[in-house]
């Protein structure tokens, strides 16, 4: 009488064989894929949730908002994020940080995430940066303030040197040794970085000296930005090689 063999019973493929590598390698893509959707899920959650709880529910921002306004400042804090990750997360191993390998394996498709994030978030800024909406970043001949330009300036900077470092890789330039050693060498990307800081503080430290200010005790969102970027940044100084 023949035997029955359970699903259970069936012999594992030996260590070193084929179908174990090919195992292994399904199990290290599943993690890194895991990780990423993970990340990138909770980072937009809480920025999400962090807009709708500041600028609706405690603030005064009406509800007809939230499909522009409030999503715009919660596409620049995620993609913000995300970018940092990518750009972090090395420098954070190298200074002692336990990071788990399906971390740094989800690097690429944070940075991407974040760089179609910000790219959105450009788009929006454009449609809604008037006077009307942004009254404090205009004088009142329409132009903008110093202020404004300063911030506007470091985003634009911020936004093409992103743009170039992420073309690097995706056209011919990445043939290119000098090139891609450049733009990816630790001088260049500690100095590329200090554009976003620019963006950030001038945009909002107005609002960050003025605590009373802020809507349900909660701070802007630049400076929670800002606080982020403090963190990485200081990680990639001491950190990236």
């Amino acid at each position: 009488m023949a035997t029955m063999i359970s699903p259970w019973q069936v012999p594992l493929p030996s260590a070193g064989s084929e179908e174990s590598h090919y195992f292994q390698d399904m199990s290290a893509v599943s993690k890194q894929a895991n990780a990423t959707g993970r990340i990138i899920t909770l980072t937009c959650a809480f920025s999400i949730l962090y807009a709708v709880l500041r600028y609706h529910i405690l603030g005064p921002v009406p509800w007809k908002d939230f499909p522009f306004f409030i999503l715009n400042k919660a596409f620049a804090l995620s993609g913000f994020m995300l970018l940092l990750f990518n750009f972090s997360f090395g420098p954070m191993r190298n200074s002692g940080v336990a990071i788990p390998e399906s971390w740094l394996n989800a690097r690429r498709a944070l940075g991407m995430t974040g760089f179609l994030l910000v790219l959105i978030h450009v788009l929006m800024s454009f449609l809604v940066f008037k006077r009307e909406v942004y009254g404090q970043f205009f004088e009142e001949n329409g132009t903008l303030t110093l202020i404004a330009g300063l911030s506007m300036f470091g985003g634009v900077l911020a936004f093409v040197t992103l743009w170039a470092y992420n073309l690097s890789f995706q056209t011919h330039l990445r043939e290119d040794k000098a090139f891609i050693h450049f733009i990816t060498s630790r001088r260049f990307l500690l100095v590329a970085m200090l554009f976003t800081l620019v963006h950030l503080f001038f945009m909002g430290y107005k609002g960050w000296l003025n605590p009373d200010g802020w809507h349900g005790g909660l701070p802007p969102i630049s400076l929670v930005s800002f606080v982020f970027f403090v963190v990485g940044y200081g990680f990639n100084l001491v950190g990236r090689k």
